[in-house]
């Protein structure tokens, strides 16, 4: 929510009501929280929880067993959350500091994350608004630009959505308009 329109809601807040013979702020406290979230629809402690699932998978990686040719397996899948610029999370790493697979990952879990039709808060992304997006990030330094173009020019995307993605949401997508 914009600036001004929490500023708005704040005010509304404070309009006193009668019940019972009493004054009371129309909004409480905590309805005022609830209502003036910035950015989705989480206050920051409640995107700290669904944050923290990712070092609690690095956690449980890094106790598991591997050969030797699997070791990376904590790191790749840890790094999904990680952007270019290192504004991601857990460790906040920077490209010089992600490795080509977590780069993969973050790709792939972008994707999978923009157009899952089975989350309860939201409803799946149509592919072309999914690799819009997608293709902000790339723009805002969040995810390779390289490995982006390779995703789209292999058709990665495609092959995805034809077995996973709904059939609703599948449409056209301006594939010059992403590697061009």
């Amino acid at each position: 929510m914009a600036r001004d329109l929490q500023n708005r809601v704040k005010g509304i807040a404070n309009y006193p009501y009668k019940e019972g013979g009493k004054k009371k702020p129309f909004l409480t406290e905590e309805e005022v929280r609830n209502l003036n979230i910035a950015k989705g629809t989480l206050l920051p402690e409640e995107r700290q929880i669904i944050n923290d699932h990712i070092s609690i998978t690095i956690d449980m990686l890094n106790e598991l067993p591997y050969p030797k040719h699997l070791k990376k397996v904590p790191e790749f899948a840890g790094g999904h959350h990680e952007k270019l610029d290192g504004t991601g999370y857990p460790m906040g790493l920077n490209e010089k500091d992600m490795s080509t697979q977590a780069k993969m990952m973050a790709i792939a879990d972008i994707y999978e994350a923009l157009t899952a039709a089975d989350r309860p808060y939201k409803d799946g992304k149509k592919l072309s608004m999914a690799m819009r997006i997608m293709g902000f990030m790339r723009n805002d330094y969040h995810i390779d630009k390289d490995l982006f173009e390779i995703f789209v020019k292999e058709g990665v995307y495609k092959k995805y959505a034809d077995e996973y993605v709904k059939k609703g949401q599948i449409d056209e997508v301006n594939e010059p308009a992403l590697v061009g």
